[in-house]
Order: structure tokens, then C-alpha cells, then sequence
């Protein structure tokens, strides 16, 4: 534990005067002071909510494919009672977290909520969307940090550029050095570096921060930890269907050709400029890129699309400086930030294969090929594309969470793997296994607002229950490193070569070993 830091709650509550800049709001709006100025956000059921505050300045213009500029000060009250814009992008139809908000170029804005009246500062529990680094934001209702504040935290969330605006090398940026490409990346990083300056503020303590997030938000969990741009701005993290594994979008180098020919990201940059016409990669070409509307910087590409622009879209890339290395060849070597960990993966979660026979699907098994069909299919029945999606998932998220929580553990460091196997009781009929993202609104204790619950048709006692444990469980590890707590089944740590998970399933947390030891252990060998 660490020692207790000085503190001061910065939390007043005041009347408007004259003058201000935005509506005037009811006598309780709690107003804060925070480096930029102040922040007036609603009081609601005993939390304070700000919405819409500017971590850094608009990146448009001259700023596009620039680092974060921090926020510029503003004079009287800014109003932080509305979600500002979440980033640039297409949105994807059928997203399990559709965005309540108009997507803008100008969207570099977090959100705060906090208990009203905290007599000690209270740790800080960090959120990172998914949506494949071309989706996502922080507006989605089941993304909301009410339950989380009401059970003792400080929440904060926040928006980080996507696509092209969030990944993008080109010569011309290059030649001017400092850090480039991993814009989305460098946004996460400046976030952080906010909470570290202005949580205090909110009632939250800088020093006892912990990040989470899932799919892409999981990802960027990883690249957090074995990043030495991050190192020191957090204290624990926590992955959800982040992979680990060189496996899933496997990052380009910036500027020069992979080890087995892979493009590098300013291949894919000068592809992408002659695409919309512009000509050379000087500084001429840049601002011709800079000037072109948002929307043909998106030029269609979201989570459906994205692999169909894999010679103009490089997605994240090795730039050396924030991404040195893969993540997996950080925690192999050890030398990812030493927090403990909490990761994981669902029990149908994403993941599938080009295979278009058992014979080609099976192949990479080399000599067990048998012993994985056995496995993978033992009633001899199962489709290629049904075990395939088996065999993918294993692959890319389940085996991988498996890897990083040994690593971590190898490390010395306290790593808990967990497994969301549980169905809510309104889709169950229709999903054989826990989808991709179906974890978050248990996670959040959200069920009504999710598309995983039907958006609160049919819920259940069952289905509130295991939201209530799992909820529970996240909150006590933001707190204290450690997810176990009163009346919850014991959750064991991982050990270097161990099995031991948490499994939440139709009869609730399971504390086990991993009954998926043997599928893990045929996908292993076969891992880059």
C-alpha cells in the first residue's frame, strides 16, 4: 500500500455570477478548478458528472497528425453538462455501443464522474473504448461510470482519434521529427496525463489510477504497459478481449519494410494521398492532405470496411518511440510496467479463419492435427466456418489472455485471467457462447442500456446477479489490486505456468482451472 498523500478536495459548490459563459444551472452545480480553468458539471443521486471537458485543443487544421497541444485556458465557467462530439469516423450499424453524439474532427474531450462528498482522495479507474480503431467513443449509454462512482471510485473516460486521424505516417511528417503516427496513442498517453495533473480536483487520487478497456480499448491497454511513454501513469490495469499475441492487427513498421516484407505505414500513407489525388510527400502534399474535408479522410472505412483498405490504412504501427516493440515480445522479455493485472476473454469471442476445409483448417496443428479436431469438434459434426470461429478465437483473444497473464505473473507482478462464459437470459437462444463486447454492461453494471440484455427485455434475477459479482469485482481491483472481496467466490491468482481463472458462467463465478486447458495448449505452439 502506498503511503497517504497530502490532499486537498478541491470541490466547491457556487452560485453563478453575471456574466457567465453558459446557461445558468441550478444552485447545487458542482464547479471544480482545474488547470485550464473552471468546470461546472450536474449533481445527480449523490455524484458530481462533468461531460465534455477538453483534455486538449481541437486536432483540425494545422493540428491534424499532430501530437495532443494541451488545452488552451479559458476565462469564467465552462459548461461540462453534455457529452462533447466523439471522434471523426463512420460509424458502424450494428455497434454494441452506437455513439450519442454528431462524430467531429474536434473531439479531444473526457468525462468525469465522482462522489459528491469524498473525506479521503479515492482511486481512479480510467476507461478506453474498443470499435477496432475505427469506431467507438465515450457518449454510449452502457459506458456511463454512475455505478462505478457510486461504489467509492473516481471514473473517467475519454475520446482518442481514429482511423486515419488517429494513425497516419507520411515523409513529410517524418522529416519534421518528434513523435509521429500513433496519434490515437499519443491522445490516450495526453489523457492520462491530465488525470495525473487534474483528478485531484474531481476527489480522486493521481497516484491510485487504474485503466481498462476492451477489444481495441483492450489493445491499447497492452501497448499502456509496454510503452515507456506510459510508464508511471498508472498503478493497475485490466484487459478485456485485448489479444496480446503479434496476432491481431499486427502493427507496421513506421517507415521501413516488415521482417517478412510487410508494408510499412508510409507505404500505406503515400497510397492513401495518390488515392485522393495529391501527388509527392513534401510539405506541399501535407497541407494538400490537411485540407481535405473529414469526411474523405474517413473515406468509408469502419469496422466493416477496414480490412478492405489495408493498402491505404496501416492502423497502429512500431513508430519506436511509443510502440518500440510488440507488445508480446515486451511481456515475453519482461519488461512491460510491473502493475498487477486483471485480463480476459469471452467465451465466443471474436476470432475466425480463411480455412475453407477441415483438411486446411486443422493443418497448422502439424502432427496433433487429429487430437485438435477431437477437441475442437468432438461430436464430428460442427461446420468449417462454426469451428473455424472456434479455432479463431482461441487464437486471437482466449490463448493470448492466457500468455499475458502468465507473463505478468512471470514477472512477479499479481495477474488474475478471467473468462466471461455467461449468456444474458433474453439472447441466450441465439448465442451459443458469450459474443465479443457482451462482458461490458456486466462489467458496468449497465445491463439495461445494452444490446447484450436487449436493451433490459427480459432481465433477470440470474442476469443481474452475475453483473452485481462482476461489477464487484473490477471495482475491488481498482481499488486495491486485488478483485477478491466479502461475499464473492475466491478468485486465484495466475501463476507463471498456471490455468487458474475466474469463469463467470450460468451458475455464476466459478474459481477454476481452465476447462479449456487442452484447446489452449494445442493453440500455443502454433502462436507467432
Amino acid at each position: 500500500m502506498k503511503l497517504l498523500r497530502p490532499f486537498i478536495l478541491a470541490v466547491c459548490v457556487v452560485a453563478l455570477s453575471a456574466g457567465s459563459s453558459a446557461a445558468a444551472p441550478n444552485s447545487s452545480s458542482p464547479i471544480v478548478r482545474i488547470h485550464s480553468g473552471r468546470v461546472r458539471g450536474i449533481s445527480r443521486g449523490g455524484l458530481m458528472i462533468f461531460k465534455g471537458i477538453p483534455y486538449a485543443r481541437p486536432p483540425v487544421g494545422k493540428l491534424r497528425w499532430e501530437p495532443p497541444k494541451p488545452a488552451k485556458r479559458w476565462r469564467g465557467v465552462h459548461s461540462a453538462t453534455a457529452y462533447g462530439n466523439d471522434c471523426m469516423q463512420l460509424p458502424f450499424p450494428h455497434d454494441a455501443a452506437p455513439l450519442r453524439t454528431t462524430p467531429s474532427e474536434d473531439c479531444l474531450y473526457l468525462n468525469v464522474w465522482a462522489p459528491r462528498h469524498a473525506s479521503a482522495p479515492l482511486p481512479v479507474i480510467v476507461w478506453i473504448y474498443g470499435g477496432g480503431f475505427v469506431n467507438g467513443g465515450s457518449s454510449p449509454a452502457v459506458y456511463s461510470g454512475a455505478n462505478f462512482a457510486r461504489d467509492g471510485l473516481v471514473f473517467v473516460s475519454f475520446n482518442y482519434r481514429l482511423g486515419r486521424f488517429g494513425f497516419f505516417a507520411f515523409p513529410a511528417l517524418i522529416k519534421k521529427g518528434g513523435l509521429v503516427g500513433n496519434y490515437a496513442f499519443m491522445d490516450q498517453i495526453a489523457a492520462l496525463k491530465w488525470v495525473r495533473r487534474n483528478i485531484s480536483a474531481f476527489g480522486g487520487d493521481p497516484h491510485e489510477v487504474t485503466i481498462f478497456g476492451e477489444s481495441a480499448g483492450g489493445m491499447s491497454v497492452n501497448l499502456l504497459l509496454t510503452s515507456p511513454l506510459a510508464h508511471g501513469l498508472f498503478e493497475r490495469a485490466m484487459i478485456e478481449s485485448g489479444g496480446g499475441r503479434d496476432n491481431l492487427l499486427a502493427p507496421p513498421p513506421l517507415d521501413h519494410a516488415g521482417p517478412h516484407g510487410q508494408r510499412s505505414a508510409v507505404e500505406d500513407g503515400i497510397a492513401f494521398a495518390k488515392a485522393m489525388g495529391i501527388h509527392g510527400t513534401g510539405a506541399k502534399a501535407l497541407a494538400a492532405l490537411r485540407r481535405l474535408p473529414a469526411k474523405q479522410i474517413v473515406n468509408g472505412i469502419n469496422m466493416a470496411t477496414m480490412f478492405q483498405q489495408r493498402k491505404i490504412y496501416s492502423g497502429p504501427m512500431l513508430d519506436g518511440k511509443i510502440m518500440v516493440e510488440p507488445s508480446d515480445a515486451v511481456f515475453e522479455a519482461g519488461k512491460q510496467t510491473k502493475v498487477p493485472v486483471v485480463v480476459g476473454a469471452n467465451s465466443a469471442d471474436l476470432g475466425f479463419s480463411l480455412a475453407t476445409t477441415f483438411a486446411q483448417l486443422f493443418k497448422p496443428f502439424g502432427a496433433r492435427a487429429d487430437e485438435a479436431r477431437k477437441v475442437f469438434d468432438p461430436s464430428n459434426t460442427g461446420t468449417v466456418r462454426a469451428v473455424g470461429a472456434e479455432i479463431g478465437a482461441a487464437h486471437m483473444m482466449i490463448e493470448p489472455a492466457r500468455f499475458v497473464a502468465r507473463e505478468v505473473a512471470t514477472a512477479g507482478d499479481a495477474s488474475y485471467e478471467y473468462r466471461f462464459s455467461y449468456v444474458a437470459s433474453a439472447i441466450r437462444s441465439r448465442y451459443p457462447g458469450a459474443p465479443h463486447s457482451s462482458e461490458i454492461p456486466y462489467v458496468f453494471d449497465t445491463l439495461p442500456k445494452s444490446m447484450w440484455s436487449d436493451y433490459g427485455k427480459g432481465i433477470t434475477q440470474q442476469d443481474l446477479a452475475i453483473a452485481h459479482d462482476m461489477h464487484a469485482y473490477w471495482v475491488n481491483f481498482a481499488k486495491t489490486g486485488d478483485p477478491n472481496g466479502p461475499g464473492l467466490p475466491h478468485w486465484s491468482k495466475m501463476t507463471p505456468e498456471g490455468n487458474e481463472l475466474m469463469n463467470f458462467t450460468f451458475d455464476g463465478p466459478k474459481g477454476e482451472t481452465d476447462p479449456w486447458k487442452t484447446r489452449l495448449d494445442l493453440i500455443e505452439p502454433s502462436q507467432p
